[in-house]
């Protein structure tokens, strides 16, 4: 359904250099699937969105939509944002404030200009978007009397009113509080599910990323760093970058004693002793490497042994409710950990950490002064 080849945009920082704020982006969206770019501020991910959407114009490239050319440079194809059959909600709603629920979800229809809609097909087309975000009944009310998560919910009616074949997200829950952001997430993929339609949502939130899409492109520096699964990139992180934006992640720094087995399970020395772990990347033996695993794949234990096992004292913790999060002191480093409130360990207690195998990602340590390395540090 979605189709960007090569696609670059470049714009002149006040200093005058040249920034390269998508540089050679290439993705495809399958028809019906919720495409997640999701990287820190400036990595590019909006600009995509926006030059999808017609609202910036790429340096070069291609952009195709449902097998339809918008943008080619070397064809000199450029359509206009109302042509590419799109729908669009903006971070700041957009809500008209001085018109009623009905009329800011037809305001679209009314203003298109490639199709005449008839009184009886706009209240039609009207009355089911706003079904579709379960605001029935709420058409006669002014826009300004609802409350953020119904605004939400009318920009969205909005975005869908002309039913696109693409519809783009720009950070729409961003302005909303927690526990309506939590509620939204469920409408949206509620949404996406039951009307199948392609979506390409922009946000800079990982739990977000991660509850919403079919498959995520973390950006960084205007560049796809890792597209995959939200399972692959959570659990399979490709670099260190993306290991540190997605989630929280403890690291500890080695040296591959040996080239990983058929498995891809390697053994690293670190300043605690060897660690087990499994390589997802070729990984040469000698190389100067990072072992990553995720707070709530560690083992906190009253004693323990075996490998991978390491003495640690219980330095800080705060109670969540259905989980303990623990800072776990470990010779000079300290483990995040999250454990399950049975594991009840008082602050100063004497603990065993485990960090099984399986969970223990191998990753090549960026060289220092590498454009990878200093990536990294930029986002940081």
């Amino acid at each position: 359904m979605l189709s960007i080849q090569s696609l670059m945009k470049t714009f002149i920082a006040r200093d005058g250099t040249r920034v390269h704020a998508i540089d050679g982006v290439s993705l495809d969206v399958e028809q019906g699937k919720l495409l997640t770019l999701l990287g820190p501020s400036g990595c590019g991910k909006t600009t995509t969105l926006r030059c999808v959407a017609g609202l910036e114009r790429p340096d070069s490239g291609g952009i195709a939509i449902g097998g339809n050319t918008v943008y080619d440079s070397a064809n000199r194809v450029l359509r206009p944002a109302n042509q590419r059959g799109i729908g669009m909600v903006f971070q700041s709603y957009a809500i008209w404030p001085h018109m009623t629920v009905f009329e800011n979800v037809a305001f679209p229809l009314r203003v298109a200009k490639d199709k005449k809609y008839s009184r009886e097909d706009v209240e039609r087309r009207v009355n089911r978007a706003l079904d579709m975000v379960r605001l029935s009944g709420f058409g006669d009310r002014a826009a300004t009397q609802l409350s953020g998560g119904q605004q939400q919910r009318l920009a969205l009616a909005r975005g869908l009113v002309r039913e696109p074949s693409l519809l783009l997200l720009d950070e729409p829950l961003s302005n909303l509080d927690a526990k309506l952001r939590e509620q939204m997430r469920f409408e949206l993929k509620r949404l996406q599910l039951e009307l199948g339609v392609t979506t390409l949502y922009v946000t800079h939130d990982q739990a977000e990323a991660l509850a919403l899409s079919d498959e995520i492109a973390v950006l960084n520096a205007g560049k796809v760093i890792q597209r995959g699964t939200p399972h692959d990139i959570y659990h399979r992180p490709n670099c260190e970058f993306v290991a540190d934006f997605i989630g929280s992640t403890n690291m500890l720094e080695g040296t591959l004693d040996g080239a990983p087995g058929a498995d891809g399970r390697g053994r690293v020395t670190t300043r605690h002793g060897a660690v087990a772990c499994t390589f997802a990347t070729p990984v040469s033996a000698g190389a100067a490497v990072e072992v990553i695993v995720r707070p709530e794949d560690i083992i906190v234990s009253a004693s323990g042994a075996g490998e991978n096992t390491f003495s640690g004292r219980i330095v800080n913790r705060i109670f969540l409710g259905d989980l303990i999060d623990y800072e776990i002191s470990v010779g000079d480093d300290t483990f995040r950990v999250r454990a399950r409130p049975e594991w009840d360990f008082g602050i100063g207690s004497n603990v065993a950490v485990s960090l099984p195998a399986e969970k223990c990602i191998g990753l090549p340590r960026p060289v220092a002064g590498s454009p990878e390395a200093r990536a990294h540090h930029d986002a940081g």
